[in-house]
């Protein structure tokens, strides 16, 4: 078994978008650890703020399975990829970290970068997975949320729940 994590997020109809993706990821994947959901500005454009959070779950696919698994629940979702990269999102579910797996493929890279980046990434992760090691730093999430411009990028807890 294979430990993953990722990312789940969404700015249009952002509640209702995230329920579906929770639901789908669990349909396909069986139980799920979830962090909180974080609300969040967007980031890299104006735009309506964003709904976040970080599913932690085992799998038994290979990273390409899962990577096409993800693209098909945001396809069947209404996921727009006729639009700039930075833009609104039906919903976005990308593939933070496979286990301790380091690649670089065209519409792969694990880990994300965004996990270091992104408060809207690295909070909830670090809520799930506080002592989980970077494969690429060597340093906890722990240390990387301390050690994170948390002036930088502003994001708060919502109230959600998830059925």
């Amino acid at each position: 078994m294979t430990k993953i994590y990722i990312s789940i997020g969404s700015n249009i109809d952002a509640e209702n978008n995230i329920r579906i993706a929770i639901n789908a990821l669990q349909d396909h994947y069986g139980k799920l650890i979830l962090s909180s959901v974080y609300e969040s500005e967007a980031v890299g454009f104006d735009g309506d703020n964003f709904l976040n959070l970080v599913a932690g779950l085992n799998t038994d696919e290979d990273v390409h399975t899962v990577a096409a698994t993800l693209r098909k629940i945001e396809d069947d979702n209404g996921r727009d990829r006729n639009v700039p990269r930075f833009s609104p999102r039906t919903v976005d579910l990308d593939l933070l970290l496979y286990d301790d797996l380091i690649l670089k493929e065209e519409g792969l890279e694990l880990p994300r970068d965004e996990i270091t980046k992104n408060a809207f990434v690295l909070l909830p992760l670090e809520e799930i997975a506080p002592h989980l090691i970077h494969p690429v730093s060597g340093k906890t999430m722990c240390d990387h949320w301390l050690n994170f411009d948390k002036d930088s990028q502003k994001l708060w807890v919502i109230d959600f729940k998830v059925n």
